[in-house]
């Protein structure tokens, strides 16, 4: 039997930049694959790839035993797919899109209600990144879905982990884990800001913000295990330490002329610990103040 006949066929609902990956993967993998998308000139490129076409979601959910939907947000997967409901009963739905943990327990009870298993996931890369052997997958939910189909979903991600069975917990990784992403490019990009005012470029720290990256990476166990046992005594980086920072982030800001506004909360935050008497501990200790709503003691 030649090899493509012995792949598990796959549906990709939507093709936006990472839907359109998602399925040049399971194609290069030798997965029959069909696709749907709302808008459908964006599914040539991948017909032209061997990609079967659907023209409507009912018609590509009958068409393959995996699903795969990569839609905006998890409400977005359930109003296009709920009209042919019908469709998932006996299939297995994984959605591969960003949302709260409380929609992926919304999706899991619908999927459910429809009669599909259910997987909830998460693509931690880029859509360029698709099928490389080490980007990482996270999934989360029924166990034995996960290993009835992990050969095909491996085609998108040679490092693809099964986080449990509640449904939520991929979502709620994703969103743990990406709490660092945004604060940590912000100051790359004020770092570079400030390089700029003075003449010089932002690929000159390139190579400086790579190893202070590094170095954090290998603190993140250390700052782990304080918080694990919410014992921050012995810390090198002490909250004091940051604090006395923040006067030097003013002074650069008044130098260079670079808007350093979005620091304010960062800076409050860190007084506030050195004032709850954490001044001296690790700033991992700023996660105890994270742990309640502000104004509480």
């Amino acid at each position: 039997m030649p090899e493509q006949q012995q792949r598990t066929p796959v549906t990709v609902i939507g093709l936006g930049s990472m839907g359109s990956a998602l399925a040049a993967a399971f194609l290069a993998a030798g997965h029959p694959t069909t696709v749907w998308n709302r808008s459908p000139e964006r599914a040539a490129s991948l017909a032209e790839r061997g990609a079967t076409v659907a023209a409507t979601p009912a018609a590509a959910l009958a068409a393959s035993p995996l699903i795969v939907a990569c839609l905006t947000t998890f409400d977005a997967t359930r109003d296009v797919l709920d009209a042919a409901g019908a469709e998932l009963a006996g299939r297995t739905l994984v959605t591969l899109n960003s949302g709260a943990p409380a929609e992926a327990r919304t999706t899991a009870r619908w999927a459910a209600g429809h009669g599909a298993r259910f997987l909830a996931g998460a693509v931690l890369d880029v859509p360029s990144a698709v099928g490389a052997p080490g980007t990482l997958l996270t999934y989360a939910g029924e166990r034995d879905a996960f290993d009835a189909h992990a050969p095909a979903l491996r085609a998108l991600g040679g490092d693809s982990v099964h986080l449990g069975e509640e449904p939520d917990l991929a979502a709620l990784y994703e969103m743990a884990v990406g709490a660092a992403l945004l604060p940590a490019l912000v100051g790359f990009f004020q770092g570079a800001a400030a390089l700029q005012a003075r003449g010089l470029t932002a690929a000159s720290m390139v190579g400086f913000t790579g190893r202070l990256l590094d170095m954090t990476k290998e603190l993140l166990p250390v700052f782990a295990d304080e918080i694990d046992r919410r014992d921050y005594g012995a810390g090198e980086s002490s909250v004091n330490l940051f604090l006395a920072g923040t006067a030097h982030d003013a002074a650069l800001e008044q130098e260079t002329g670079v808007d350093a506004g979005w620091l304010a909360p960062l800076h409050d935050l860190v007084r506030r610990a050195a004032e709850a008497g954490h001044g001296e501990d690790s700033v991992a200790a700023l996660t105890e103040l994270l742990r309640k709503p502000s104004g509480t003691s």
